[in-house]
């Protein structure tokens, strides 16, 4: 290996929530460097689910991630000239990352007002155990196993 790994970055926590995954969906959200943008987006998303839900915002939108998060999904590997899809565990990282994705752009396909009303709505959805994101990680999960028989292929 000719070159040292990439230095694991470390975000600050969220200003008002003081989270740091709140942080790290303000800077998914961001559109070119305009994090202000971002934060009134995902602060007004959080009052909006606060009022919707009678809850406290950050835990429904804990529970949506949580919710959101993929266990398994399926990796090409080529055995022998044959490529198989074989399911593996998700790394914690890589699922917290798939999780605010999902949401980000499930949350942009909806047919909402503003931003923040879609993302307002597909947390409450996410938490509830519904939505585009819990129908991804769904899809995924099928895909792993229908695919368990390739487990063997492990690397």
């Amino acid at each position: 290996m000719r070159k040292k790994r990439a230095e694991k970055r470390y975000i600050a926590p969220d200003p008002l929530y003081n989270d740091v995954v709140v942080a790290k969906f303000v800077n998914c959200i961001m559109l070119q460097g305009k994090k202000n943008t971002a934060r009134n987006v995902m602060y007004r998303a959080m009052s909006i689910v606060g009022e919707k839900t009678g809850q406290d915002p950050v835990e429904v939108f804990r529970k949506a991630i949580a919710n959101a998060s993929p266990a398994l999904e399926v990796r090409p590997r080529r055995v022998g000239g044959a490529t198989y899809q074989v399911p593996m565990e998700v790394r914690e990282e890589r699922r917290l990352a798939l999780a605010i994705r999902w949401l980000r752009d499930y949350a942009k396909d909806r047919r909402d007002k503003s931003m923040s009303l879609r993302l307002a709505n597909e947390f409450i959805a996410a938490s509830n155990g519904e939505g585009g994101a819990i129908k991804r990680r769904d899809t995924m999960h099928s895909m792993a196993e229908a695919n368990k028989a390739f487990a063997h292929f492990k690397w």
